[in-house]
């Protein structure tokens, strides 16, 4: 019996045979990247190394990730898609390419030693070429070396396999995916890898990043030629098993016993989208970095995630609060693996009760509203129900519930109209908050992110060594740094931090970057306020020598005179004790 613990320390034995250093699990909170709310990928963290830095660790590295991602949040309930996941990588940052990776996947899979799969059973799929890239023959050849025949030889375009940049911009290329036949019948004659019937499931994605997207949309051979990988862990334990779905391994089971325990009249899929939800809901308030539901940011998918399961609850009938009873069975489960759910427990429960008291409030009001516009209306119209959804957080499918007992229907059509341009106006606005960043590599942003370096130390010489960074968020346009800090920042405070910065400017000081353990990089002085958890063996220290030093992943400037003048435009509080300073580069 396979269990998800067993196949990450298979799959990382197996890596360090390989000669790759193993790297711990960056936080599901992403430090310097603000083009995503959440780390979503193995490669989010890596993104500086893979344009070209120097990782401490070598070139080829390996770990298991936590990742959370909303874009398929319609599809968790089938047998394999979550919010939260744990994924399994492997890279190599300028090292080995296309044929070693494709050796080494194909080892780990079928090697009795590792996880013995059938090499008959398997399928792959190459990028079909288009006009930016050409068809990707040499993987083709590498997986017919193997074993793999022409027929079980797929070539899909680029919206299959094709994986990037993360930004509009940055590195990008084709990929090869490996999918494993779990023995059902073909739905129909179209039936192949991709398909959605449940035949085929995707084990296993070799992305070979050999390109660079400009911001004129031409693709360009990268100087540094990259492999990231990527190994869904639960979805790999379902396959080992022969198990039909996800949920029915040890990584669910507990959770799905509780729902179905507390349940009056049970659904699969309502259970598995409350286990889903809440298993990624503990893990984020689990991280201790402060994000709590609200109605902005990662708060706002917090809140969506416990909202969208205390409905499900109430679809099956579940009385009364219930978060915090699955909450308790997501920590027991991983614990052991993951000691922060343990250490941040009052944390995670105490949120969940509060939000689930909040919503369950929130909803008498929506009924409340629902009386109040059949009084009026003597209909529920597409709009009404939008407006129960949107103020209120009123579920369709309870709108469309409570329609049916008094004889009445709901506008469907109408709904998902407004439905969509809410979303519409809700991607442009996500968009345009976090087109650019780091994970850019852009010219502004590296000055930029030097930029926080320098504030962060005259912010510490002006207010106190109490001063520490709470979060920072880039775009071409301005820096926003957070800050802890019990009071607010005065005018004359505010002026002697953007001297310090500017001085520091002016001065044109190399930028010195050096590799060595976190310990020796505390014992030298340099800032470092993450949990080690979340630390490699080596890290990289980045020096100001006269202004700052701090453990980074970068990249930074290789002279402060390339920043250009520094200034502070705004200061505010964002919570208690957590200050916020915007500023911008003239």
């Amino acid at each position: 019996m396979w269990t998800g613990k067993k196949l990450v320390k298979a799959y990382l034995d197996f890596f360090r045979e390989k000669k790759h250093a193993i790297i711990p699990s960056a936080s599901l909170i992403p430090e310097h990247d603000p083009t995503v709310l959440f780390t979503t990928a193995g490669m989010h963290p890596l993104v500086p190394f893979l344009l070209g830095q120097p990782h401490p660790e070598g070139k080829r590295l390996a770990n298991n990730q936590k990742c959370l991602r909303t874009d398929d949040i319609g599809e968790v309930g089938d047998a394999s898609h979550h919010t939260f996941f744990f994924m399994l990588g492997n890279w190599s940052l300028g090292d080995y390419f296309k044929k070693e990776a494709i050796e080494f996947s194909f080892e780990f899979l079928t090697s009795k030693k590792w996880l013995g799969l059938d090499k008959e059973r398997i399928s792959v799929s190459c990028f079909a070429g288009d006009k930016d890239a050409p068809r990707d023959e040499e993987s083709a050849r590498h997986w017919e070396k193997m074993g793999i025949p022409k027929e079980r030889i797929y070539f899909f375009p680029k919206k299959d396999n094709w994986w990037g940049p993360a930004g509009k911009t940055g590195p990008c290329g084709p990929d090869t995916e490996m999918f494993y036949d779990t023995g059902k019948e073909k739905c129909g004659k179209g039936c192949k890898p991709g398909c959605s019937c449940g035949k085929y499931f995707e084990i296993w994605n070799d992305v070979f990043m050999e390109y660079n997207k400009t911001a004129s949309g031409k693709y360009e051979k990268l100087r540094q030629q990259n492999v990231d990988t990527g190994m869904g862990v639960e979805r790999t334990v379902a396959v080992l098993n022969g198990l039909p779905n996800d949920y029915e391994t040890e990584l669910f089971k507990p959770m799905m016993g509780k729902v179905r325990e507390l349940s009056k009249n049970y659904n699969e899929k309502s259970a598995r989208i409350i286990c889903d939800h809440l298993r990624a809901v503990v893990f984020v308030l689990a991280e201790g970095k402060g994000i709590v539901p609200s109605n902005v940011e990662q708060g706002y998918v917090l809140r969506r995630l416990i909202r969208r399961s205390i409905r499900h609850g109430r679809l099956l009938g579940i009385k009364g609060n219930f978060c915090r009873e699955i909450a308790k069975k997501v920590i027991e489960t991983y614990a052991d693996e993951w000691p922060e759910l343990k250490k941040n427990s009052g944390i995670v429960l105490r949120e969940l009760e509060a939000e689930e008291e909040k919503f369950g409030r929130v909803l008498s009001q929506g009924v409340k509203m629902f009386e109040k516009i059949l009084g009026r209306e003597k209909e529920i119209s597409g709009k009404d129900a939008f407006l129960l959804y949107q103020s209120f957080g009123f579920p369709l499918e309870m709108t469309v519930e409570i329609a049916k007992e008094r004889g009445l229907k709901i506008d469907r059509k109408a709904f998902e109209k407004e439905f969509e341009k809410h979303q519409k106006i809700s991607r442009q606005a996500t968009v345009g908050k976090f087109k650019s960043g780091l994970a850019d590599n852009s010219e502004v942003a590296i000055r930029m992110h030097t930029a926080t370096h320098l504030l962060h130390a005259a912010l510490r010489k002006v207010l106190g060594e109490h001063v520490q960074q709470k979060g920072s968020n880039i775009t071409p346009e301005r820096l926003r740094f957070d800050f802890s800090n019990p009071e607010k920042v005065t005018k004359e405070q505010l002026e002697k931090v953007e001297k310090l910065v500017n001085d520091a400017i002016k001065k044109g000081i190399t930028v010195k970057r050096e590799e060595m353990t976190l310990e020796e990089a505390r014992k030298r002085g340099a800032l470092a306020f993450f949990d080690s958890k979340y630390v490699p063996e080596k890290v990289s220290v980045y020096t100001i020598p006269g202004a700052s030093k701090e453990v980074c992943a970068g990249p930074h400037v290789k002279n402060t005179k390339e920043i250009g003048k520094f200034k502070i435009v705004k200061e505010e509080a964002i919570s208690a004790g957590v200050r916020r300073i915007k500023a911008v580069l003239e």
